[in-house]
């Protein structure tokens, strides 16, 4: 009997090192100076940055989710990897932390090199976008756990804050206003329902036309960034609300305190495309409870603060905070 190699068990070694020579230089192109070494040891190094008094070190983590079934679907995988930074950075910020760095995980039924390098030029990317550094990350081929062309990935980022910032819900009081930071699409929640609206119920395919361009080039739009904004803002931020899952009215709430409530006016929300859409054949409850409808991340400032900011950024005021049983009122 002839000897068996991993190779014939599905799981090409040498595939692997050439994949970790061709994303050198987009993994190198996100460090900072606080990197400490280079690609290719076990661990990353990151050395803290100085001038906190009480640092506190955050960590988030994400996936991508069935939004990934379009990217293999299209063979398109320059886009995914932006979103899974997006939604680990965009929580960060949430507690007041800056992004430091980050570190991918990608798992596949079998390693296509050239796809990829596609998806760690997309996390390269929004590491480059969110300004924190790639340090590291973890390439897992697993024939008989996902089928060839399937591949999964998990992002984790690890941010600073200080520890008198953290604590935002407690600021959180009555007259204070509610602005709006525009999303850039769906981002990476509710593709399952996309999914099932647009190619099972409705039957369309990926290239017909939606708004003058292909469907999937609107429904593979990557996640935007907000760590700019938050940083260019953060003395005139009083709390933020990253969008996901649940949308505003299930996302809003985690930064209110008890007896503090969001009056949100939903005319005021400037609702993009993909989602009146959407709305023709899902309940407008629905729609709130499951996507962003146009909203990617909640500021709450004081009220002398609001020119200032939505001067420094393309947000717009669409609510209030009263007095009231915790939560979020549409009206």
């Amino acid at each position: 009997m002839a000897n068996i190699s991993y190779k014939d068990a599905g799981v090409d070694i040498d595939a692997g090192n050439s994949f970790v020579e061709a994303i050198k230089a987009d993994v190198q192109s996100t460090f900072d100076s606080n990197v400490i070494g280079g690609i290719g040891s076990f661990a990353g190094a990151y050395a803290l940055p100085t001038g906190y008094k009480e640092p506190v070190i955050l960590s988030a983590t994400d996936g991508v989710g069935t939004k990934l079934k379009l990217a293999i679907e299209s063979n398109i995988f320059d886009t995914v990897g932006i979103d899974l930074v997006a939604m680990c950075v965009n929580d960060l910020i949430c507690n007041f932390g800056t992004p430091m760095f980050f570190l991918d995980y990608y798992a596949t039924g079998k390693l296509v090199p050239q796809n990829a390098k596609d998806v760690v030029a997309g996390i390269a990317e929004g590491c480059r976008r969110s300004e924190c550094s790639l340090v590291g990350g973890e390439t897992a081929e697993m024939p008989g756990m996902y089928a060839n062309d399937d591949f999964d990935l998990a992002g984790f980022a690890v941010g600073i804050a200080e520890r008198s910032e953290m604590d935002t819900v407690s600021n959180v009081k009555e007259g204070q206003v509610i602005i709006a930071l525009p999303s850039s699409g769906v981002h990476s929640n509710g593709y399952s329902l996309v999914r099932k609206l647009f190619f099972d119920k409705l039957e369309m395919s990926l290239n017909d036309d939606f708004n003058g361009k292909p469907l999937i080039d609107t429904l593979l739009t990557p996640t935007r960034i907000y760590v700019k904004e938050f940083k260019a803002n953060r003395d005139k931020i009083v709390a933020l609300a990253h969008i996901t899952g649940g949308g505003i009215v299930e996302n809003l709430p985690r930064v209110l305190p008890e007896g503090m409530r969001a009056k949100i006016t939903k005319d005021a929300i400037r609702v993009l495309p993909i989602f009146e859409f959407m709305g023709q054949y899902v309940d407008e409850e629905e729609m709130f409870r499951t996507f962003n409808m146009g909203v990617g991340m909640i500021l709450v400032v004081d009220a002398q603060d609001v020119d200032a900011v939505c001067n420094n950024t393309d947000g717009y005021v669409i609510g209030e905070i009263i007095n009231g049983d915790k939560g979020v009122e549409l009206i």
